[in-house]
């Protein structure tokens, strides 16, 4: 008998509530007569479980049953604690003591070896104020009004169902479902500039999945930078695209788009970066430096 298996099987059925014989079967891929013999195991050990025959029978817990502290190991409750930790990093204003009596139901004394923090630099009371609006937004489906800047730089006021925030590629984003474009849309949470928590309530819907097997091709792009800004070039590229010269400046291969946040991060370098192909994005960013001089000059 497979105490790995007895184990499973309680968490499906705290998590499914009731199941039948056949389907425990088809999980764990054992015969009926099996989980017959796991079921009277577990009630052995003083696990209230329970089948019942008939149509409309099954096998189920007690209710209001919890897993006893000690089939957690060490290990997994450092892990419970640390995940906790993280969820406060976000700025979440949840009740800290919860972290205090899981700490002295697991018996274990937590290192504060984390520390996170995902609000910008002196927006920190602004940035948490924002997560908290949203976090009870989309727990109580309520609906809000947000005043947004797109990245073509126009400012829009919007009734949107927040559904889920997102944190992807160091920024934070909000999925919600736009009253006024009818369709599922994500927003940057540092574009919203103004936020009002109504009173209207929406019925909750799935937001789409992604599609990752559709995969955008990018043009190429090749840049050289010299290497008094070699810490920078890490900060948005991966390492596999990044080859040193002899003399310490850095090569960067990547497929990407070529839009406003590319260029404007390129000039961001000022002299220290060289587009090597394509040829028009070196005349893209010729014409912009050409501008800002000419608004810039003495």
């Amino acid at each position: 008998m497979s105490d790995n298996r007895l184990f499973k099987m309680l968490y499906y059925l705290l998590d499914k509530e009731r199941a039948t014989a056949p389907e425990l079967a088809a999980e764990f891929e054992v015969s009926t007569r099996t989980i017959y013999r796991d079921v009277e195991a577990l009630s052995s050990a003083g696990i209230p479980i329970y089948a019942e025959p008939g149509r409309n029978g099954g096998i189920y817990l007690l209710q209001d049953f919890i897993l006893d502290r000690a089939i957690l190991s060490e290990n997994e409750k450092q892990e419970v604690l640390t995940a906790i930790q993280s969820i406060f990093a976000t700025g979440y204003t949840g009740e800290k003591e919860l972290l205090t009596k899981l700490s002295a139901i697991f018996n274990v004394n937590t290192r504060n070896w984390l520390e996170v923090d995902f609000s910008r630099w002196g927006k920190r009371i602004y940035d948490n104020s924002k997560f908290e609006i949203l976090k009870t937004a989309v727990i109580q489906c309520r609906k809000v009004k947000i005043v947004y800047e797109n990245s073509n730089s126009r400012r829009s006021t919007r009734i949107v169902q927040p559904l889920k925030i997102s944190y992807k590629s160091k920024e934070w984003y909000l999925k919600a479902f736009c009253m006024e474009k009818q369709d599922f849309r994500t927003f940057k949470l540092n574009r919203i500039l103004e936020l009002e928590l109504l009173e209207d309530t929406f019925v909750p819907r799935p937001y789409p999945e992604e599609k990752n097997n559709l995969q955008q091709i990018y043009p190429k792009i090749v840049l050289s930078f010299s290497k008094a800004i070699a810490y920078r070039v890490y900060d948005e590229f991966d390492e596999s695209e990044i080859k040193y010269q002899k003399n310490g400046d850095l090569i960067v291969c990547t497929e990407i788009p070529v839009d406003t946040w590319l260029t404007g991060y390129l000039l961001s370098f000022g002299a220290q970066v060289e587009v090597i192909e394509p040829k028009y994005l070196k005349g893209i960013l010729a014409e912009q430096a050409q501008e800002i001089y000419k608004k810039n000059k003495p």
